[in-house]
């Protein structure tokens, strides 16, 4: 596993094909971390399998959005197929109360 990010709390990891978040994801570390991940999803090869694994992102805010859906725009983008999307709880609590939850591919409650 590779850390590509620990700011403010958050980690943001890649092992294989997964991209995953844990921490408290706020205003203070998005831009760093969208800005990590996008780099992560640019080194990738066309038509890579990602899996987005959000299931250890404890608080939320509109923040951990953003930047999940940065990273869905650059995947495709890209030609990477998002295979799977794992969200914590209060993110799925989240998605579904700003209606954005259909935008997201397989998303699955850890």
């Amino acid at each position: 596993m590779s850390c590509l990010l620990e700011e403010g709390g958050v980690r943001l990891d890649a092992e294989g094909a997964r991209l995953a978040v844990s921490g408290d994801v706020d205003f203070e570390v998005a831009a760093a971390l969208a800005a990590s991940g996008s780099d992560w999803l640019a080194r990738q090869p066309s038509a890579t399998r990602l899996v987005l694994d959000l299931s250890g992102v404890e608080r939320v805010s509109s923040a951990a959005l953003s930047v999940l859906l940065e990273w869905t725009r650059r995947a495709e983008a890209a030609g990477l197929v998002i295979e799977n999307v794992t969200l914590s709880a209060p993110l799925v609590r989240l998605t579904r109360i700003a209606g954005l939850d259909s935008l997201l591919p397989e998303a699955a409650v850890a």
